[in-house]
């Protein structure tokens, strides 16, 4: 049996911490996750942000438009990054899944050209998949650098 408190490798979420030298990323106005996993963590000088969707933080449901939910999850991953001190700038690698790519990649490149004012842009992969969760379309995850500034935690 596994205690509430924690799991049988790591024990409570601080004796992860201090193991790891892993931060759980959980700022506020972020989306809520829906199931066992983390919006994000912090290792050392890299963030990594969890598969983000077009989920309004507010009230946690599914925008309506394929442009919105696009826009929203690029915010919802922005959000998580902004929290440990990194920006778009710092991102090194996405990965984006999508359930149609013929409709959607246009919609993602425009959504990155604005969001990046036009370059450098991300390494990025890019996938179709037969689903997502909840019959979403669009799923982005990404991994920045941002070194930790002296003086500072997490």
């Amino acid at each position: 049996m596994i205690p509430k408190s924690g799991n049988r490798f790591f024990g409570s979420d601080h004796e992860q911490n201090q193991m790891t030298g892993v931060k759980i990323l959980s700022p506020k106005g972020a989306i809520t996750p829906t199931g066992t996993w983390s919006l994000g963590a912090r290792a050392g000088d890299f963030i990594f942000v969890a598969g983000m969707r077009g989920i309004e933080p507010s009230s946690n449901t599914m925008l309506e438009g394929d442009e919105a939910r696009i826009w929203q999850a690029f915010t919802n991953m922005k959000t998580i990054a902004n929290s440990a001190g990194a920006s778009l700038a710092d991102c090194v690698r996405l990965v984006v899944y999508v359930t149609d790519m013929a409709r959607l990649r246009p919609l993602v490149n425009k959504v990155q050209e604005e969001l990046w004012a036009g370059g450098p842009y991300p390494p990025r992969t890019i996938l179709q998949v037969s689903a997502l969760n909840q019959n979403d379309i669009f799923e982005v995850e990404g991994t920045f650098h941002a070194p930790k500034k002296a003086g500072t935690q997490g």
